[in-house]
Order: C-alpha cells, then structure tokens, then sequence
C-alpha cells in the first residue's frame, strides 16, 4: 500500500486555524469542503480527532493556501456571463460588455486544451466571436435555414444558437451556460 506524507488525523483546533489563517468563516469553508457548516461546527468544537478526506484537504490546503482564492468565483463583472464547461467542470467564466466589446476571463484549469480560449488569457472582442461561432454550426452549413426554424431562430447568431444548444457539438464534452 502506498503511503503518503499526511496525517491520519487533525484536530479541531488545527483546523479552526487552518481555516483562520485561510481567512475563510465557517460557512465558506463548509462550502468549500462540500460538507455542512454544523459539520465544521462539530469539528471545530467537540474535541475528538478528524479522519477522512478532510484531513488530505486541510493538509493540503495549509500547503497551498492560495487553493480556495484561485478556486472562487469572482463578481460578474459585466452583464452577461458564459460558463465553459468540459462535462461538469467548470473550465473558463467568461465575462462579456456586448455594448463596449469587452471580455475578461477566469480560466480554472491548467490544461490548455480544456481552456476556452487555449493559452490566449486576454481574448479580445473578435477572438471571442470567433469562439462563439465554434461552439455552434457553421454559417455556410447546408440546409442552414432548416436547422434555425428547428430552433425557433428567425436568423443565424452563434450566441442565441448557443442558448438553445448550450454550445453542445457532436462527439465532444464541452458545453456552456449563459447567465445575463
């Protein structure tokens, strides 16, 4: 059996500090972990030692603090938001001012391939046009008119297309939700 470099257990005072130093309230931690904030609660006051999960979590946290920041979800910073996701993942908030042309990106991954925009980290306004027209049927597509009153679309908009498809394409994983 492998062996790793964590304790087996923590205990609650560790992990109140842990979160402290994280700058994290009990509820944003609960959050993160994915457990509830009467489980935290419990953990921080009864006195007995934690095992699990949440002890590799709160190791590895405490190694690399800057896990929860580059992690959250930032404020929406212009009125629309896409969501690009490779299956349940979340890979790329793109924040998008169709008024002003401005976009502005979050990428949550390393993996190049799965980022919306590859290694660009500072698409501009075309770039992101371009992307949208990737994520649905080209405009050249035979029976194109056919494939837009399927959709209950009077013209071709890759945006409005992806809202009816979720940028969803044959025989891949990726997809996007739009929040306005």
């Amino acid at each position: 059996m492998e062996q790793f470099a964590f304790p087996s257990e923590l205990s609650g005072e560790g992990l109140k500090r842990i979160r402290r130093k994280l700058k994290l309230t009990q509820a944003e931690f609960a959050s993160f972990a994915g457990v509830s904030v009467k489980t935290v609660e419990r953990w921080e006051t009864a006195g007995q030692p934690i095992s699990g999960p949440i002890v590799v979590l709160v190791n590895l946290l405490e190694e690399y603090p800057q896990i929860p920041e580059d992690f959250s979800i930032p404020p929406k910073e212009y009125p629309m938001r896409l969501w690009y996701y490779f299956r349940e993942r979340l890979c790329t908030l793109i924040d998008v001012d169709e008024l002003h042309k401005k976009v502005k990106i979050r990428n949550y991954t390393r993996d190049d391939l799965l980022k919306a925009f590859g290694v660009n980290e500072r698409p501009d306004f075309k770039t992101y046009e371009e992307f949208l027209e990737s994520r649905c049927f080209p405009r050249s597509r035979d029976k194109m008119k056919i494939a837009l009153e399927e959709l209950g679309l009077p013209f071709y908009d890759p945006l409005l297309i992806i809202e009816k498809t979720q940028g969803r394409m044959a025989e891949d994983d990726f997809w996007i939700r739009i929040e306005r």
